[in-house]
């Protein structure tokens, strides 16, 4: 049987009647920052912080997906959900406003590297410095915000335990920026977009077998 958190997560998933006015605005300002990013990559031919930004949200995509099939298979409940109000509840822990900062993160935290190869902070590599920094920073609003009771946790192994922080830490947030250096780290744009189509084809197909062909709910 299904969690309260569960059951509420559930209600009025993908119901457009409960859209919100401000959605417009921020809709605007992902595209705004998309468009200035493409117009610089017109301009210097550097498209990775374009490619940055797809990257991290495409596997917030993936996490998501799978969050919802957890659900599904388990009877009981996801691994997180967002059961609080929302403009929009796009699946079981995911909504339109964690969809669009998590739109634009990966270009945050591409801007934020310095452009130095060799740079180093602490004597490791700026890019996985800064990639544990941002990681760190995601598991500290999340616990907030689990704290309010925004965003429920249900196992004994994904909660505000040591172990779970940890948890949360590497599969909830690490592999974003870890994607992000990989991807952007390919020497070709040809390549970078073959693996952004890999990144994307997954949940897409995940999703096609799910919502399509099974017609589960999530």
């Amino acid at each position: 049987m299904y969690t309260q958190a569960t059951q509420l997560a559930l209600q009025g998933i993908r119901d457009l009647s409960t859209l919100q006015w401000y959605v417009i605005p921020l809709l605007a300002l992902v595209f705004y920052v998309y468009a200035s990013e493409i117009k610089k990559a017109r301009e210097k031919g550097d498209w990775n912080p374009v490619i940055a930004g797809l990257t991290l949200f495409g596997m917030d995509f993936f996490n998501e997906t799978w969050n919802g099939w957890v659900m599904v298979l388990s009877g009981r409940s996801a691994f997180w959900t967002a059961p609080g109000q929302t403009a929009l509840r796009t699946m079981v822990g995911w909504n339109i406003e964690i969809m669009f900062m998590f739109a634009i993160a990966g270009i945050i935290f591409y801007n934020s590297l310095s452009g130095e190869k060799e740079k180093k902070i602490f004597g490791m590599p700026e890019k996985w410095v800064l990639a544990v920094g941002y990681s760190a920073f995601c598991v500290f609003v999340e616990i907030l915000l689990n704290l309010g009771g925004h965003l429920v946790w249900e196992y004994s192994f994904w909660n505000r335990s040591f172990g779970g922080i940890w948890l949360i830490f590497l599969i909830g947030y690490f592999h974003f920026f870890a994607a992000i250096i990989i991807v952007t780290g390919f020497k070709t744009l040809k390549a970078k977009l073959i693996a952004l189509a890999a990144i994307y084809s997954v949940p897409v197909i995940m999703n096609i077998i799910g919502f399509g062909i099974l017609g589960w709910n999530y």
